[in-house]
């Protein structure tokens, strides 16, 4: 894959295409940045929302007595992942008019707008103007970042996080052996935010080691080993600010990781083995442990969740990139931009595929690859189109066309499925109604929300109210505490079906089917996400479903 933006000759009319890339990019982030705005408080919370607002309240509490008080250093097992999206949410929270869990939104949809800008600049720094702006759309479009970026704490953080240390790795190859003083920043800032989220940021170095080999190797020939290697060496002195404001930075929003300096490694030892009793969830129709997943579990589920285009193009990506590591005409440089990336969207699944650990929830774990393979998959357009202008130019409007199409898939069932976008499966799973019966969609419960605001509505619209001296009582079959803050201080939230007056079940394989009057049902290409049940007067025994062997 040759360069492309070093290769052409910088005329007028290419200046005024790189123009027109780089102003439609700014329409799509305010696009983006408008739709987020309006919308986020339409997303529920999940299994965790709770649980991580606690944590926010244990780190600041410990701040701000002066670590006297030090309960968030072994509170449940989150003092192990970093607390800085929760602190940011509950600080934004003291400030701002908005509920919490609408502030903690509001944030996730700011942190994703962050990282939709980010992979745009890495898309145009690896591959021009043309890829940045692909890879923008890419991302922007890509259901289950969009979906996760709102509600999902630690995950769409973490990937945000990641985005930018790659573009200080990137910048850095570019600059190499003189790194400027924002590069150093990008890199310490990057590392801080991405170990201080989660531990596997430690991909990072990983990336960083074997990606520069094709440049650090040009070294030795142009130079010698000798002179390399002290290149080398005075980078890494030069990244030393960076680093040590990355380890700041981790130490504030990750307080645990510096108390001890193993403490690290524990958290990785602790992770790379599974830590709660295991559960089954549904794969490919079957009921598995987690952590029994077969090494299938993520390139299937990548390969029916990601947009059709993101594939294709992802896929492009990488062949290019195998394929200019063996040609003389592309530089050093170029090389070890394209390997980053390339280990950046794969790495971490070869690993999962062969270590096989504990999978659930999805490819939730692994939406920190998807910002780098959409910036791969831009340069893969970009290239593509390079070629047919000097080959075919007649075809480029037929390749701009595909690319719509390929977009405007994703698109429509992101507005179908809307405020449920992670739940997305492409049309080649048949879409979420072709994969309701073989694989998790609504895992987190974010329907609850709305299947609360049903029974509300219900309740006011017939004028009912509770019997005589207690509140209304709701069975939930799914994530209890969000049904609570949905449903409001006027319910009683339990397991308990036999005294309830409802119950409110998600539609997934774990909540049983009830024979009683539905009162609300919420619904997404005809595939049942939620319902709400009038079970007055009615014996119900469980609201669990019992699997089938």
């Amino acid at each position: 894959m040759s360069s492309i933006t070093t290769s052409a000759i910088d005329t007028p009319a290419r200046r005024s295409v790189e123009r027109t890339c780089d102003d439609l990019a700014v329409i799509v982030l305010g696009a983006v940045g408008l739709i987020a705005s309006l919308t986020f408080r339409d997303y529920g919370l999940g299994w965790d929302d709770y649980t991580h607002a606690e944590y926010a309240d244990l780190l600041l509490r410990m701040y701000g007595s002066g670590f006297k008080d030090t309960g968030a250093l072994s509170f449940a097992n989150l003092y192990m992942y970093g607390g800085g999206f929760d602190m940011a949410a509950a600080l934004l929270h003291k400030v701002i008019p908005l509920e919490l869990f609408e502030t903690r939104r509001l944030l996730g949809a700011i942190v994703g707008m962050i990282g939709l800008a980010v992979t745009w600049r890495l898309g145009r720094r690896a591959g021009g103007p043309l890829a940045g702006l692909v890879a923008l759309l890419l991302l922007a479009l890509c259901p289950t970042f969009y979906g996760h970026m709102f509600m999902n704490p630690k995950d769409a953080p973490f990937a945000v996080a990641m985005v930018i240390l790659m573009l200080g790795l990137v910048r850095l190859a570019e600059e190499y052996p003189s790194p400027s003083p924002r590069t150093i920043l990008i890199v310490g800032l990057g590392a801080g935010l991405s170990i201080g989220s989660r531990i596997l940021g430690g991909f990072a170095l990983i990336y960083a080691l074997i990606g520069f080999m094709p440049l650090f190797f040009e070294e030795i020939r142009s130079h010698s080993a000798r002179e390399a290697v002290r290149r080398f060496l005075h980078v890494i002195h030069l990244l030393l600010p960076g680093l040590i404001l990355g380890y700041l930075i981790m130490g504030l929003i990750w307080p645990w990781s510096i108390m001890e300096p193993a403490n690290p490694f524990r958290a990785l030892t602790y992770f790379s083995h599974f830590f709660e009793k295991p559960w089954k969830e549904m794969f490919d129709g079957a009921l598995v442990s987690v952590p029994d997943m077969p090494w299938s579990y993520l390139p299937t589920l990548f390969a029916l969740q990601l947009p059709e285009v993101l594939l294709a193009l992802a896929i492009a990506g990488v062949l290019g990139t195998l394929l200019s590591l063996t040609r003389t005409d592309v530089s050093s440089r170029r090389k070890t931009i394209l390997l980053m990336l390339t280990l950046a969207a794969t790495l971490p699944l070869a690993v999962a595929m062969m270590k096989r650990p504990a999978l659930y929830n999805g490819i939730r774990h692994f939406i920190f690859v998807i910002p780098p393979m959409t910036a791969l998959a831009g340069v893969a357009f970009a290239w593509g189109m390079n070629w047919l202008k000097e080959n075919h130019r007649s075809w480029q409007p037929a390749a701009v066309a595909v690319l719509t199409f390929g977009l405007l898939l994703p698109l429509s069932e992101m507005i179908r499925l809307h405020p449920y976008q992670y739940t997305h499966f492409n049309h080649i799973a048949g879409t979420v109604r072709g994969a309701d019966d073989l694989y998790m969609l609504d895992y987190w419960g974010l329907a609850l929300k709305q299947a609360s605001d049903g029974l509300r509505e219900e309740i006011a619209e017939k004028k009912e109210t509770p019997p005589h001296g207690r509140k209304w009582k709701v069975a939930v079959c799914g994530p209890q505490r969000p049904a609570q803050v949905a449903l409001g201080p006027d319910f009683t939230i339990g397991w308990d079906s036999h005294a309830a007056d409802f119950a409110m079940t998600l539609g997934e394989f774990y909540c049983k089917g009830l024979t009683a009057p539905v009162m609300v049902e919420i619904k997404r290409d005809d595939v049942v996400f939620a319902r709400v049940y009038d079970i007055r007067g009615r014996s119900i025994s469980s609201l669990l479903a019992i699997p089938a062997p």
